[in-house]
């Protein structure tokens, strides 16, 4: 019997052709990026850098201060701007790696090249060096963020991503660390992944179907740490806007990170969430990088291929488009295929449902900084087959003053967080709002969005960045002294009002008031058509003590105080049987903006406008008050109606209610005027109205009524 003869081409990597410095090695493939396994026991490592004349390859064992081997890539292992090389007899789980970039005889002045330095790898997929949060690093290490390989060997058990419907989705931003942190949350690993896990049931029960996650990939939290003089307090980059590296789950946000396997209790994480039917969106930061502007320091892109990865001025400095002294340079064809291929790579490894883009109004600028007409990321993002069904939202401004809410380049692909959504809920709840803007912002923003659909309306009230909802209610003016920097950072402009005292109060009527507001929030944010979005810990009236700007506390400020759950239970059983009605009911959910009409022929349109006197809404500029009615009719499985007044006035007016079709009575769902727990009732409970002419409407309240058939008893 004749013994089959192996083609060469079969074992095209796994075997070595030369040597370097007693490591065998051959030449490496130009694709994928970073450092891979390849067949025959090999890594492969491939860079980028369109003027580099050398690189090295710098080898430590983990955790060792000095490299443990240099390996020069040799010139004819580079291929057009790519220098790859396989090296063999590697021990992959115990070695860190970096490179050194030596650029041209004669350097542009836009280049930073510094071969004195070991630089990341920005393709790495795990980093070491920050493994455990909070833990002092040594300033003296020459190379702090260490590249580190990692195995593809996790058991999804056959998760595969949700894909909700946009229609159905309730999103609950939450950070990672914050969320579990507290010692009053009860959990094993605080602060972890894997603590997150353990709060799931908590989440289900509150009836969100989605988390969005602040930023996860690897950063540093000491960048611009230090003491506050003032309390003594250390402060951190808490929130974690600075990426370090974009394609490694942090570290520090790992119960196991100080073993390496922050990938796999990520992407446990990820599959314990899919299997309570809760989606992961991951809030995303392409916009800039921890390397700061001119004066900050050297991790990657900066020391490969500075006039690639950057905006820069004419004269070589940073654009800073991103508040944060440097902006990716997004729109260069190099750029855009990282971030695509970081995208995939999330969508395809790690299971993620969508992504949240910070600052997103910095990826449609072009190399000069200017706004492009048609930017090739953002195009080839909403058309990318990978990225096709996940969920893509524009934050749709950034800190140079494009503001693109409604206006961003969407291809019919993009949602975006509705500020302008925020801004008016906020000033009509205070007494300052316009009711006709209002039932805009209530049916899906159609000026803004009509195109598009109500569902590219994140609609959101509060978020990370500024006032929780309990503060929203409690105070005037920001109080950002912690932050060390003199009350001057934060915004200004919060539109909210304290509702009668600045900060806590004895008064029981101003607490009363500020419960009652908070819950007025939550009504206009969960009966509005868009996909709502609600800030953790609002459900329970969280505060951070007037803080609207608190990116550097790793203290109580942020950590959400899990005893709020059972001493806040009025709020937290509201927002739950909110976020029921709403599921129930889908002309709530619409996708499609309503148009006043009445398409199957039932005798009501799609949606009414009501004032004190029913179909006569006020729309003038005095006006404090506005109702609505939905109309089901036209949505398969309801035929129920849903009337929603919203009262800023500081009295209380009389509401005469339309009728109804025969045989339908009108129920009480919510009353925020009421004392609990008459407030609210459980979905399918709704209590029967004695009059079912007029009702109502207390002094700054909001009321959710039920148009239906007899409710069973």
């Amino acid at each position: 019997m004749t013994a089959a003869i192996e083609s060469p081409l079969d074992r095209i990597d796994s075997f070595p052709t030369q040597q370097v410095n007693g490591y065998d090695v051959r030449p490496g493939r130009t694709e994928p990026f970073g450092a891979t396994v390849v067949p025959g026991g090999g890594v492969n490592f491939s860079i980028y850098s369109s003027s580099a004349r050398a690189v090295t390859l710098v080898l430590f064992e983990q955790g060792a201060r000095e490299a443990t081997v240099e390996l020069p890539i040799p010139s004819e292992f580079r291929i057009g701007s790519v220098w790859s090389i396989v090296v063999f007899g590697l021990d992959y789980e115990n070695i860190e790696y970096g490179y050194r970039v030596y650029g041209p005889e004669q350097q542009d002045f836009r280049d930073r090249f510094d071969h004195s330095q070991v630089l990341a790898d920005p393709y790495a997929r795990a980093f070491s060096g920050r493994d455990t949060w909070g833990e002092e690093p040594d300033r003296s290490n020459p190379y702090p963020y260490r590249s580190r390989l990692t195995f593809e060997d996790f058991d999804w058990d056959g998760d595969r991503p949700l894909r909700l419907a946009s229609t159905d989705l309730v999103v609950y931003e939450l950070h990672v660390r914050g969320f579990t942190r507290d010692p009053s949350s009860g959990v094993t690993q605080p602060g972890t992944y894997a603590g997150l896990v353990e709060k799931i049931p908590y989440l289900k029960e509150l009836g969100v179907n989605c988390v969005e996650l602040m930023p996860v990939f690897e950063f540093d939290e000491f960048e611009n740490s230090h003491i506050n003089e003032a309390t003594g307090e250390r402060l951190y980059n808490f929130w974690g806007y600075s990426t370090v590296g974009f394609y490694a789950p942090k570290a520090g946000y790992a119960a196991t990170g100080a073993f390496g396997m922050q990938r796999d209790e990520f992407k446990n994480m990820v599959k314990e969430f899919h299997r309570a039917g809760i989606e992961v969106v991951l809030d995303v930061v392409f916009n800039h990088t921890a390397e700061g502007n001119e004066y900050g320091p050297t991790i990657h892109f900066r020391g490969m291929d500075n006039r690639t990865y950057y905006m820069l001025t004419p004269e070589g400095f940073y654009y800073n488009f991103s508040g944060t002294g440097n902006t990716l340079n997004c729109n260069s064809p190099v750029v855009r295929d990282y971030v695509l291929s970081c995208l995939r790579f999330w969508a395809s490894e790690y299971h993620v449902d969508g992504f949240r883009f910070d600052l997103a109004a910095i990826l449609g600028r072009g190399t000069d900084g200017a706004p492009l007409e048609n930017p090739p990321l953002l195009e080839s993002m909403a058309f990318d087959p990978v990225l096709t069904d996940c969920l893509l939202i524009a934050e749709a401004w950034d800190a140079g003053g494009l503001y693109q809410v409604g206006s961003f380049p969407n291809y019919r692909r993009w949602s975006e967080w509705n500020g302008k959504f925020r801004d008016t809920v906020r000033n009509f709840l205070k007494g300052d709002g316009d009711v006709g803007d209002l039932a805009t912002r209530m049916v899906g923003s159609p000026d803004l969005y009509w195109a598009r659909g109500a569902c590219s309306s994140i609609n959101f009230i509060t978020c990370h960045d500024g006032f929780s909802l309990a503060d929203m209610v409690s105070y005037n003016d920001k109080h950002n002294e912690a932050n060390g920097e003199n009350n001057n950072d934060g915004s200004n402009d919060n539109s909210s009002w304290n509702c009668g005292a600045e900060g806590p109060t004895d008064d029981a009527g101003i607490n009363a008031l500020r419960l009652r507001q908070m819950k007025n929030a939550m009504v206009l944010l969960l009966t509005s058509q868009g996909v709502p979005m609600i800030l953790s810990g609002d459900e329970v009236g969280r505060s951070q003590q007037g803080n609207n700007n608190a990116y550097c506390h790793d203290s109580e400020l942020t950590w959400m105080d899990w005893k709020l759950v059972d001493e806040n239970t009025e709020l937290l059983t509201f927002v739950r049987n909110l976020i029921a009605f709403r599921k129930k009911h889908p002309s709530l959910r619409d996708a499609h903006h309503p148009r006043g009409e009445d398409p199957v022929g039932c005798g009501y349109p799609d949606v009414s406008w009501h004032g004190t006197q029913a179909w006569q809404p006020d729309w003038s500029e005095s006006s404090r008050l506005i109702a609505v009615m939905r109309n089901g009719h036209n949505l398969e499985g309801d035929d129920s109606h849903v009337y929603i007044a919203a009262n800023s006035h500081w009295e209380a007016h009389e509401m005469h209610l339309p009728d109804l079709p025969e045989g339908m009575r009108w129920h009480r769902f919510v009353d925020t005027y009421a004392p609990a727990p008459a407030d609210t009732a459980v979905p399918g409970q709704e209590v029967l109205l004695d009059n079912q002419h007029s009702v109502t409407l207390g002094p700054r309240s909001t009321l959710v009524l039920l148009g239906s058939r007899p409710l069973a008893a």
